[in-house]
Protein backbone atom coordinates (compact mmCIF):
# COMPACT_ATOMS: atom_id res chain seq x y z
CA UNK A 1 0.00 0.00 0.00
CA UNK A 2 1.00 3.99 -0.24
CA UNK A 3 2.24 5.71 2.91
CA UNK A 4 2.55 8.90 3.38
CA UNK A 5 6.38 8.46 3.81
CA UNK A 6 6.79 7.98 0.27
CA UNK A 7 5.36 11.13 -1.01
CA UNK A 8 8.92 13.02 -2.46
CA UNK A 9 6.81 16.27 -3.42
CA UNK A 10 3.22 16.87 -4.35
CA UNK A 11 1.39 19.78 -5.38
CA UNK A 12 -2.04 20.07 -7.70
CA UNK A 13 -0.45 18.56 -10.72
CA UNK A 14 2.12 16.06 -9.75
CA UNK A 15 2.90 13.48 -6.91
CA UNK A 16 6.22 12.07 -6.69
CA UNK A 17 6.69 9.01 -4.29
CA UNK A 18 9.86 6.52 -3.41
CA UNK A 19 8.71 3.38 -5.00
CA UNK A 20 9.77 0.42 -2.39
CA UNK A 21 11.49 -2.41 -4.50
CA UNK A 22 8.67 -5.21 -5.07
CA UNK A 23 5.93 -2.38 -5.89
CA UNK A 24 4.60 -2.70 -9.29
CA UNK A 25 4.03 1.12 -10.76
CA UNK A 26 1.08 0.10 -13.36
CA UNK A 27 -0.85 -3.22 -13.83
CA UNK A 28 1.05 -6.46 -15.43
CA UNK A 29 -0.09 -9.80 -16.09
CA UNK A 30 0.23 -10.62 -12.75
CA UNK A 31 -2.50 -8.93 -11.66
CA UNK A 32 -0.79 -7.84 -8.09
CA UNK A 33 -1.97 -4.69 -6.76
CA UNK A 34 -0.39 -1.78 -8.68
CA UNK A 35 0.90 1.70 -7.29
CA UNK A 36 -1.04 3.72 -9.68
CA UNK A 37 -4.44 2.26 -8.60
CA UNK A 38 -3.28 2.62 -5.06
CA UNK A 39 -2.37 5.64 -5.53
CA UNK A 40 -6.07 6.57 -6.28
CA UNK A 41 -7.56 5.07 -3.27
CA UNK A 42 -4.59 6.93 -1.11
CA UNK A 43 -6.25 10.05 -2.52
CA UNK A 44 -9.56 9.31 -2.78
CA UNK A 45 -9.58 8.88 1.31
CA UNK A 46 -6.91 11.18 1.83
CA UNK A 47 -8.93 14.09 0.35
CA UNK A 48 -12.53 12.86 0.86
CA UNK A 49 -12.88 13.10 -2.72
CA UNK A 50 -16.49 11.93 -3.66
CA UNK A 51 -16.10 11.37 -7.72
CA UNK A 52 -12.73 9.00 -9.07
CA UNK A 53 -9.55 10.42 -9.01
CA UNK A 54 -7.41 10.97 -12.35
CA UNK A 55 -4.16 9.36 -11.91
CA UNK A 56 -1.15 8.90 -14.78
CA UNK A 57 2.06 7.26 -15.03
CA UNK A 58 4.56 9.23 -16.42
CA UNK A 59 7.38 6.67 -16.42
CA UNK A 60 8.17 3.34 -14.98
CA UNK A 61 10.36 1.38 -13.08
CA UNK A 62 11.43 -2.30 -12.60
CA UNK A 63 9.16 -4.59 -10.06
CA UNK A 64 12.76 -4.88 -8.29
CA UNK A 65 14.04 -1.52 -8.74
CA UNK A 66 13.24 1.34 -6.42
CA UNK A 67 13.33 4.92 -6.21
CA UNK A 68 11.48 8.34 -7.66
CA UNK A 69 8.38 7.63 -9.72
CA UNK A 70 6.15 10.85 -10.72
CA UNK A 71 2.53 10.60 -11.17
CA UNK A 72 0.09 13.00 -12.84
CA UNK A 73 -2.50 14.21 -11.14
CA UNK A 74 -4.22 16.06 -14.17
CA UNK A 75 -4.58 14.89 -18.05
CA UNK A 76 -3.25 18.32 -18.94
CA UNK A 77 -0.20 17.02 -16.47
CA UNK A 78 0.09 13.95 -18.05
CA UNK A 79 0.19 14.89 -21.56
CA UNK A 80 3.14 17.83 -21.13
CA UNK A 81 5.14 15.48 -19.17
CA UNK A 82 4.83 12.69 -21.77
CA UNK A 83 5.84 15.34 -24.11
CA UNK A 84 9.19 16.09 -21.65
CA UNK A 85 9.86 12.34 -21.72
CA UNK A 86 9.50 11.63 -25.18
CA UNK A 87 12.49 14.79 -25.89
CA UNK A 88 14.51 13.56 -23.48
CA UNK A 89 14.07 16.50 -21.26
CA UNK A 90 13.17 14.61 -18.11
CA UNK A 91 16.80 14.01 -16.23
CA UNK A 92 17.27 10.73 -14.35
CA UNK A 93 20.44 9.80 -11.90
CA UNK A 94 20.78 6.38 -10.56
CA UNK A 95 22.58 4.72 -7.83
CA UNK A 96 23.52 1.21 -8.61
CA UNK A 97 25.71 -1.09 -5.64
CA UNK A 98 27.78 -3.76 -7.20
CA UNK A 99 30.55 -6.10 -6.06
CA UNK A 100 32.54 -5.66 -8.64
CA UNK A 101 34.17 -2.58 -9.57
CA UNK A 102 34.18 -1.00 -13.44
CA UNK A 103 37.50 -1.44 -16.09
CA UNK A 104 37.42 2.65 -14.31
CA UNK A 105 36.75 5.17 -11.80
CA UNK A 106 34.07 6.97 -14.52
CA UNK A 107 33.25 6.12 -17.83
CA UNK A 108 30.83 6.75 -20.70
CA UNK A 109 29.16 3.54 -22.44
CA UNK A 110 27.04 3.42 -25.62
CA UNK A 111 25.78 0.54 -26.57
CA UNK A 112 23.27 -0.94 -29.06
CA UNK A 113 20.62 -3.16 -27.05
CA UNK A 114 18.02 -5.68 -28.24
CA UNK A 115 15.33 -6.96 -26.23
CA UNK A 116 14.21 -10.71 -25.79
CA UNK A 117 10.71 -10.61 -25.17
CA UNK A 118 10.62 -14.37 -24.24
CA UNK A 119 12.94 -13.81 -21.70
CA UNK A 120 12.08 -10.33 -20.21
CA UNK A 121 15.41 -9.57 -20.90
CA UNK A 122 18.16 -7.28 -23.16
CA UNK A 123 21.59 -7.88 -24.30
CA UNK A 124 24.06 -5.98 -26.02
CA UNK A 125 24.69 -6.35 -29.79
CA UNK A 126 27.41 -5.72 -32.10
CA UNK A 127 25.32 -5.24 -34.89
CA UNK A 128 24.02 -1.59 -34.95
CA UNK A 129 22.06 -2.46 -38.27
CA UNK A 130 19.87 -4.36 -36.56
CA UNK A 131 16.69 -3.27 -36.94
CA UNK A 132 15.26 -4.11 -33.44
CA UNK A 133 18.68 -2.52 -32.01
CA UNK A 134 18.55 0.83 -30.04
CA UNK A 135 20.89 3.16 -28.73
CA UNK A 136 21.52 2.92 -24.60
CA UNK A 137 24.04 6.09 -23.41
CA UNK A 138 25.02 6.11 -20.19
CA UNK A 139 27.48 8.02 -17.64
CA UNK A 140 29.01 6.16 -14.62
CA UNK A 141 31.00 7.31 -11.59
CA UNK A 142 32.62 5.33 -8.84
CA UNK A 143 31.35 7.53 -5.28
CA UNK A 144 31.99 5.39 -3.04
CA UNK A 145 32.71 1.83 -1.26
CA UNK A 146 31.78 0.29 2.05
CA UNK A 147 34.03 -1.87 4.47
CA UNK A 148 32.08 -5.04 3.23
CA UNK A 149 33.76 -5.25 -0.27
CA UNK A 150 30.49 -3.23 -2.07
CA UNK A 151 31.03 -0.58 -4.04
CA UNK A 152 28.24 2.31 -5.12
CA UNK A 153 28.07 3.80 -8.41
CA UNK A 154 25.90 6.97 -9.53
CA UNK A 155 24.85 6.23 -12.96
CA UNK A 156 23.48 9.55 -15.52
CA UNK A 157 21.09 7.99 -17.63
CA UNK A 158 21.03 9.42 -21.27
CA UNK A 159 18.66 7.22 -22.80
CA UNK A 160 15.63 5.02 -20.94
CA UNK A 161 15.82 1.51 -23.10
CA UNK A 162 14.36 -2.01 -21.26
CA UNK A 163 16.85 -3.09 -18.51
CA UNK A 164 19.15 -0.68 -19.93
CA UNK A 165 21.55 -0.02 -16.54
CA UNK A 166 21.86 -3.68 -15.54
CA UNK A 167 22.32 -4.81 -19.32
CA UNK A 168 25.00 -2.10 -19.88
CA UNK A 169 26.78 -2.70 -15.80
CA UNK A 170 26.55 -6.57 -16.86
CA UNK A 171 28.10 -6.12 -19.85
CA UNK A 172 31.49 -4.18 -18.78
CA UNK A 173 31.85 -7.29 -15.64
CA UNK A 174 29.75 -5.72 -12.80
CA UNK A 175 26.42 -6.79 -12.20
CA UNK A 176 24.25 -5.20 -9.90
CA UNK A 177 24.19 -7.05 -6.71
CA UNK A 178 21.00 -9.24 -6.23
CA UNK A 179 20.63 -9.16 -10.28
CA UNK A 180 20.37 -12.90 -10.64
CA UNK A 181 19.04 -11.85 -14.08
CA UNK A 182 22.06 -10.11 -15.15
CA UNK A 183 24.83 -12.03 -13.73
CA UNK A 184 24.86 -11.44 -10.06
CA UNK A 185 25.58 -14.55 -7.84
CA UNK A 186 23.28 -14.43 -5.31
CA UNK A 187 19.96 -12.69 -4.92
CA UNK A 188 19.43 -10.43 -2.38
CA UNK A 189 17.10 -11.52 0.62
CA UNK A 190 13.93 -9.60 -0.07
CA UNK A 191 13.95 -10.62 -3.55
CA UNK A 192 15.32 -6.32 -4.82
CA UNK A 193 18.13 -5.51 -7.12
CA UNK A 194 20.57 -2.85 -5.41
CA UNK A 195 19.20 -0.16 -8.07
CA UNK A 196 18.12 2.82 -7.30
CA UNK A 197 16.22 6.28 -9.12
CA UNK A 198 18.32 8.36 -6.40
CA UNK A 199 16.93 11.72 -8.32
CA UNK A 200 14.91 13.32 -10.91
CA UNK A 201 15.31 17.07 -12.71
CA UNK A 202 12.58 18.50 -15.09
CA UNK A 203 10.23 21.46 -15.74
CA UNK A 204 6.79 21.61 -14.19
CA UNK A 205 4.38 20.90 -17.21
CA UNK A 206 2.82 23.95 -16.01
CA UNK A 207 4.82 26.72 -13.80
CA UNK A 208 7.70 25.85 -15.95
CA UNK A 209 10.07 26.30 -12.90
CA UNK A 210 13.42 23.77 -13.22
CA UNK A 211 12.20 20.79 -10.46
CA UNK A 212 14.64 18.26 -8.56
CA UNK A 213 13.69 15.77 -6.44
CA UNK A 214 15.99 13.32 -4.65
CA UNK A 215 14.58 10.23 -2.95
CA UNK A 216 16.56 8.58 -0.12
CA UNK A 217 18.06 5.08 -1.12
CA UNK A 218 17.30 1.64 0.95
CA UNK A 219 21.02 1.50 1.83
CA UNK A 220 21.02 4.89 3.76
CA UNK A 221 24.36 5.81 4.88
CA UNK A 222 26.72 2.77 4.39
CA UNK A 223 28.74 4.54 1.83
CA UNK A 224 28.64 7.99 3.41
CA UNK A 225 32.23 7.39 5.57
CA UNK A 226 34.19 6.23 2.31
CA UNK A 227 32.40 8.57 -0.43
CA UNK A 228 34.05 10.42 -2.40
CA UNK A 229 37.42 8.91 -1.01
CA UNK A 230 39.49 7.93 -4.15
CA UNK A 231 41.74 5.73 -1.81
CA UNK A 232 39.18 3.75 -1.83
CA UNK A 233 38.21 3.48 -5.26
CA UNK A 234 40.62 0.82 -6.94
CA UNK A 235 40.28 -1.25 -9.40
CA UNK A 236 40.93 -4.49 -7.29
CA UNK A 237 37.99 -7.16 -7.72
CA UNK A 238 36.15 -7.97 -4.78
Amino acid sequence: MISSEQILYEDNHLIVLNKRAGQIVQGDKTGDPCMAEELKQYIKERDAKPGNVFCGVVHRLDRPVSGAVVFAKTSKALTRMNELVKSRDFHKVYQAVVRDLPPQPEGHIEDYLVRNEKLNKSFVTQDAQRPDAKKAVLDYRVVGSSEGGLHLLEIDLHTGRHHQIRCQLAHIGCPVKGDLKYGAPRSNPDGSISLHAARIEFEHPVSHKRIAIEAPAPWGAIFEQCKNDPTRNTNTKT
